[in-house]
């Protein structure tokens, strides 16, 4: 009684699962008799076409895409859900997808819970830099690629948490550096990864900088190339926040990275030695209202206001509030 339930809104990881337990299961042979694919509206038919054997093989699929079974899932439908369960025959495998968390508290979630395989693939946080980097070495060493620490860094701040691009990209490294011994350089990131200098990350550190003129420039780069400007205002809300804690924890008198790191929720320790040097010449006081402007700033962008003006705006006055400390 094979059972799966994948949910998260990272789209490209769960549909490469999805392809590959297709690949696992499936007969290709006989793929196109034994394949259902049905949308949400057919959860009913789906749920007995599982009980149906295969055709000239040893398995099924049926994929309840986008299911609702797990955020409200009526009584009755509960119950066949329930039988289904209960007399799924071996030879079907049942997947379950969506994007939105399950709800826990409903019945038809605990019983999947209860015999379902569970994966969440659940796109990291924009300002996850920890994350990010850990899912670039993951990645590559998935694909036998050797990345030096400074290439994988560079990797992770040109792709941010866009999963997609980060497979395309390392696609791309593998075939042109088919046949090389060493790591893959910063060089060759450099080279082969495009706007590697554009990024969130990049305009957060050109305002930490003061450099308003390369912020400008950046916040340009990202908005013609159709970066949703939360995205990019989520980026600089983490980066200016986590500036924030380790400046008032110095100010404060603490010098350990462990505790800084913990009460920061910076995920490796090693990484508040940088942040120290990157607050060196910064007050608590200047990146307090620099916290407030972002504030601001989201409040004009869920007001509709036109997002280039008051983003360039922003930017302005966030170099002249650090300008002034």
């Amino acid at each position: 009684m094979p059972v799966y339930l994948y949910w998260g809104d990272d789209s490209y990881r769960l549909m490469q699962a999805v392809q590959e337990l297709r690949d696992q299961v499936l007969d290709p042979n006989w793929s196109a008799f034994n394949y259902d694919r049905l949308p949400p509206e057919a959860t009913l038919a789906g749920l007995n076409q599982a009980m149906t054997p295969p055709l000239g093989s040893n398995a099924r699929l049926v994929w309840l895409e986008e299911t609702t079974l797990t955020q409200h899932c009526p009584e009755e439908l509960s119950k066949e859900l329930e039988r289904t369960l209960a007399y799924l025959p071996p030879t079907t495998h049942l997947l379950l997808t969506t994007s939105s968390k399950p709800d826990g508290r409903l019945k038809s979630t605990q019983l999947l819970k209860k015999v379902a395989i569970v994966r969440e693939f659940s796109q990291l946080a924009p300002w996850d830099e920890e994350g990010i980097l850990k899912q670039v070495h993951s990645e590559a060493q998935q694909r036998d690629l050797k990345l030096s620490p400074e290439a994988a860094q560079k990797l992770a701040e040109a792709v941010g948490n866009d999963s997609r691009r980060l497979a395309m990209e390392l696609e791309k490294l593998a075939l042109f550096t088919a046949g090389q011994r060493d790591p893959i350089s910063p060089e060759q990131i450099e080279a082969l990864v495009p706007a590697s200098a554009y990024n969130s990350f990049q305009l957060a550190a050109s305002l930490r900088q003061g450099n308003l003129d390369r912020a400008l420039q950046i916040l340009t780069h990202l908005l013609d190339s159709n970066e949703p400007a939360l995205k990019i205002l989520a980026v600089l809300v983490g980066q200016f926040r986590t500036w924030l804690w380790v400046r008032l924890l110095l100010e404060e008198g603490e010098r350990d990275p462990k505790v800084i790191a913990q009460k920061a929720e910076i995920a490796n320790p090693s990484r508040v030695y940088f942040l120290q040097k990157e607050v060196g010449s910064l007050k608590s006081s200047a990146l307090l209202g620099v916290m407030e402007q972002l504030l601001q700033l989201e409040y004009q962008l869920k007001q509709g206001q036109p997002e280039r003006e008051v983003f360039q705006e922003a930017l302005i006055q966030i170099v002249a509030i650090l300008q002034k400390s």
